[in-house]
């Protein structure tokens, strides 16, 4: 990854918590159910869109100055792009096991098109280099079980920083078992420490398994003036996380809960380094 600040600035925060809860719908722009740019969201790196195709649809964009891996939340499709095109076969839903997914670099033009219709997420970075197109498949997505008992859930390492090549991107899907508690212990990624933390703009996207579904979102501030948000999140919802300590995200008993994380910052190397809060004890995040 380009980039070669060592002492980048902190992300600032959106003014006021409710900046930081976007309901479901709330975030909708023209084609996408969800669609959140750095702009929108008060920072520099980070965006996710959900784009919602009926059977037949397409839907064409530019990447513009920022890469994108396309990922199925239900449904297939394909994705055109640099003279190539990419199946991707998908899943039914998102509580049916990691997906295929497609690279789009920068400065590219991409088409996707779904023949039975679907729901995909564009998880988003604003990057400098162009790396080529790519397809993942599902079967070499990393998988792993963080935490143990009321703790314990899935990650789906999709597009993480030892997974993946991307420029800064860092994307992944969690669900957690309805009951548990997930992004825990606290913890943040808002300061430089070489080695120990990194700056990371994230985004948390949810869904919830069944209908009435909820699930709780913490964020406690880690600076005077950042950001503190305890919200009831549902289906469709998304949160940004400027700074704090993140954490925990609460999936309702008989609800399991799953969001996608999208994280990018201005950091000289693509890594996630997290602190956990001094509070509580250091585990699984």
């Amino acid at each position: 990854m380009s980039g070669t600040n060592p002492h980048p600035e902190r992300p600032s925060t959106p003014e006021g918590p409710a900046a930081l809860h976007l309901p479901a719908g709330t975030a909708a722009r023209g084609p996408y159910s969800v669609d959140i740019d750095p702009g929108r969201a008060g920072w520099t790196y980070s965006a996710l869109r959900v784009l919602v195709l009926g059977p037949g649809e397409t839907h064409s964009f530019g990447s513009g100055d920022s890469e994108w891996t396309v990922l199925p939340l239900a449904g297939a499709c394909s994705v055109r792009v640099d003279g190539e095109t990419f199946e991707l076969r998908g899943r039914a839903g998102v509580f049916d096991g990691a997906s295929d997914f497609a690279y789009v670099p920068r400065d590219a033009h991409a088409q996707i098109a779904s023949g039975a219709g679907g729901r995909f997420a564009l998880a988003g970075a604003k990057c400098e280099r162009r790396l080529p197109a790519r397809y993942g498949p599902a079967p070499e997505v990393p998988v792993e079980t963080r935490g143990s008992g009321n703790r314990a859930r899935e990650v789906r390492n999709f597009a993480s920083a030892d997974a993946f090549a991307c420029d800064r991107l860092i994307a992944v899907e969690v669900v957690t078992p309805g009951g548990n508690w997930s992004s825990y212990p606290p913890h943040k990624h808002d300061e430089y420490r070489p080695g120990a933390e990194s700056v990371l703009e994230e985004i948390y996207y949810y869904e919830v398994a069944g209908p009435h579904g909820l699930a709780y979102q913490r964020i406690t501030p880690s600076r005077p003036g950042g950001a503190d948000l305890l919200a009831e999140v549902r289906d469709g919802d998304a949160v940004l996380v400027p700074d704090g300590w993140h954490g925990p995200s609460v999936a309702q008993p008989g609800h399991d809960l799953y969001y996608l994380n999208v994280m990018a910052g201005p950091g000289p190397e693509r890594e996630w380094k997290i602190r956990f809060h001094p509070e509580h004890p250091e585990g699984y995040a």
